[in-house]
């Protein structure tokens, strides 16, 4: 398999080099240049294969030949090593929880597999990498459990100073070791900006790659879960229609991956808070993204996002075929709010403000077809969201365990403001050896 890039100004890579790369050297996002549908069968008889089997099936042609099969299971084994569960919620809704991970979020399975795929390209290599990350909240908490300790690769976390919650920073500041955490006066956009600089930049030493799910090792295994997601479901008979909490859009992308595949989903939701950068694009087919607007789902706090250009490329950036499988709603904090105590109240389930914004948007284009069957993605735990929560469902979480080791340990980041400080330190950092 090889991938190129959507600006179409670099050469083709093959998934390695694509992996190291992060992005291309023309800033754009690497692309497969082939998508093999699943056989039929394979999909009808999903319940018969573990989910190992099935994500080695899914992913395995996108690898190609740059991991070996023995090699690929066992890192495939090693990221799911946790549930991804269906849970009721009403007639006709469900949720998938993504949150059963050692970060208590969905971004836990592509961080995970871009570790230990990264971690094999660097065995026994006298290389060093540099994996440089922007994240808005749960990536950054995610990349540094799943790299924390790998030989040969330091990681570098740029977040929006203030604009993250508690424990997504606790998450993301208190490990040490190979991981740095970078406090960045400015939104995510800035961040991100800074990290699509650095990989373009000839005077940066260290070599660097990306986390976020520009990487397609960090994009591709989110297709994963709507596969384990339709296995548990399909016996309903009925049209699935997926809700996705989107930010930065890879979450739903990786699902239009899973449908090119074969899965058969009938209708994508991008689920939006008021970041509606792309609700607006699908009502007037103009792309005009705006700043980004902090709200209480902070993690989709994204106003320009990268993966989109994506799902554009599916579609041959024809709006009409997109508009036949794909609709967004944005939904500001009042809406998502209430929601929540809905859900609470009606339901006794505890949502967080991402997974209320995807409940939202299940309701929305519910009205218009009424008998699909609507699974929302339920991205991150409650927990990781802690005052909103309690706030507004006036009731107290339980801690689980793997947040309580971390509250008590002293944060530790590096406060920037701008790209040179950045630059700064990724050069001078590169001159210091690892232990």
């Amino acid at each position: 398999m090889h991938y190129y890039s959507l600006h179409k100004k670099s050469p083709s890579v093959s998934f390695k080099e694509a992996v190291v790369k992060g992005l291309a050297p023309d800033r754009g996002l690497y692309f497969p240049e082939h998508i093999e549908p699943l056989p039929k069968d394979f999909i009808q008889n999903l319940e018969n294969y573990s989910e190992e089997e099935i994500a080695f099936k899914v992913i395995q042609q996108f690898v190609g030949n740059d991991i070996p099969k023995n090699e690929l299971k066992k890192i495939i084994a090693d990221t799911l090593s946790f549930e991804f569960p269906v849970v009721p919620i009403e007639d006709n809704i469900g949720t998938l929880e993504l949150f059963h991970g050692p970060t208590m979020a969905f971004k836990d399975v592509g961080a995970r597999f871009m570790a230990r795929c990264l971690a094999h390209f660097y065995e026994n290599s006298q290389e060093k990498v540099t994996v440089l990350v922007a994240t808005s909240g749960d990536t950054g908490g995610a990349v540094a459990n799943g790299f924390l300790g790998v030989e040969g690769v330091e990681v570098v976390i740029l977040y929006p100073s203030g604009k993250v919650s508690t424990i997504q920073e606790k998450q993301l500041t208190t490990l040490g070791q190979n991981i740095t955490a970078l406090e960045v006066d400015g939104v995510f956009d800035d961040c991100q900006e800074m990290v699509k600089t650095a990989f373009l930049d000839q005077d940066i030493e260290p070599i660097l790659t990306s986390a976020n799910s520009i990487n397609i090792a960090r994009w591709l295994p989110q297709m994963f879960y709507f596969f384990f997601a339709y296995k548990q479901v399909y016996k309903k008979n009925k049209e699935i229609v997926f809700s996705v909490p989107s930010g930065n859009f890879g979450n739903i992308c990786a699902g239009v991956m899973a449908q090119r595949l074969g899965l058969p989903i009938q209708h994508f939701i991008a689920s939006t808070n008021s970041n509606d950068t792309i609700s607006r694009y699908l009502e007037n087919g103009k792309y005009l993204p705006n700043p980004s607007k902090a709200t209480i789902s902070n993690a989709m706090d994204v106003g320009n996002p990268s993966n989109f250009i994506r799902i554009q490329e599916l579609f041959q950036n024809d709006l009409a075929s997109l508009k036949k499988v794909f609709s967004s709603f944005a939904f500001n904090d009042t809406e998502t709010i209430a929601a929540m105590r809905h859900i609470y109240t009606t339901r006794h389930y505890i949502a967080d403000p991402h997974g209320a914004v995807g409940y939202l948007g299940c309701k929305a284009f519910q009205k218009t077809q009424p008998n699909s069957f609507y699974i929302f993605l339920e991205t991150a735990h409650p927990v990781k969201f802690l005052p909103v929560v309690e706030d507004t469902l006036q009731t107290k979480l339980v801690i689980p365990e793997q947040i309580k080791a971390i509250l008590p340990k002293e944060k530790k980041s590096i406060p920037i403001s701008s790209y040179d400080e950045l630059k700064t330190y990724l050069n001078t950092s590169s001159k210091v050896t690892l232990t």
